[in-house]
Order: structure tokens, then C-alpha cells, then sequence
């Protein structure tokens, strides 16, 4: 089962451990990234997240179809947030699961890294003093 979308409300994490795993996996990877408070020395307020919806949709349902079939995944799932996020709140969570947990743990790594390489979202770090856009990657 391959399962994706972008939201603006908060993620509930519950939502894709109920969404990935069955009996006959021996693994379930779950990977959350949340939005840090701070950048270096810089105090970060909020996170912006925009995307181009259409495309992005594509392309994440792309990602986890590519990572099902090259680790033989049972489920693949992921949830991406778009608009304002606050630091400590969860920006992405991606499940695997599989029957063995290399090959779980190996998937999720490559959705992640994708993920940030290729789909059309971008961010932009709100600072006390100002603000910066953050390129891909990071």
C-alpha cells in the first residue's frame, strides 16, 4: 500500500503507524522531521513551507512507488505539512514496512533524501531579525 498527501494542519503521527506494518513484517520504520528552533545561532519563529500542489503530489506518490518496488516495501506512507510550522512540530513523517528492517531502513533514508532533492516544496526560516529562504538539502 503506497499512501501520500500534503496538509496544512498538524500532523497526527498515530495516523501512519496505523497506516504501515502487517503481521508478516519483521520491520516498521517510522521517521519524523520537525522544525528546529534554531539555525546555527539564529532563534527560528516559525517555518513557512510553500508547494507546487499538483506536481508535488506526483512526485511524492512517485517516490515511495519507486522505494516499493526496489525494497520490496508492504506499505509506504508519507505526510508533508505546507504553510506555517512551529518549532518542535512535525514538517514530515514517512512510514515503512517491510519484512526485513535493512531493507525499511534503507527505504526510508532514499524517500527522505528524495524527497528534499525533488519534490517542488520549498521552505523559508522565519528568524526574530528577519528571514531566509533554505535550499534544497537542507
Amino acid at each position: 500500500m503506497v499512501y501520500c498527501r500534503f496538509q496544512e494542519a498538524p500532523i497526527d503521527i498515530d495516523e501512519i503507524t496505523q497506516k504501515v506494518g502487517k503481521e508478516s513484517d519483521g520491520a516498521v520504520v517510522i521517521f519524523t522531521g520537525q522544525a528546529r528552533n534554531k539555525t546555527g545561532e539564529k532563534e527560528v519563529t516559525h517555518l513557512e513551507y510553500q508547494l507546487y500542489q499538483e506536481m508535488a503530489e506526483k512526485e511524492l506518490e512517485k517516490i515511495l512507488r519507486d522505494a516499493s518496488a526496489k525494497w520490496n516495501l508492504t506499505d509506504c506512507a508519507a505526510i508533508h505539512r505546507y504553510g506555517t510550522v512551529l518549532p518542535g512540530q512535525v514538517s514530515i513523517i514517512i512510514g515503512v514496512s517491510s519484512p526485513h528492517r535493512d531493507e525499511a531502513y534503507k527505504a526510508s533514508r532514499y524517500i527522505i533524501d528524495t524527497i528534499k532533492k525533488t519534490v517542488p516544496v520549498w521552505k523559508k526560516e522565519f528568524y526574530r531579525d528577519g528571514s531566509s529562504w533554505i535550499t534544497k538539502g537542507s
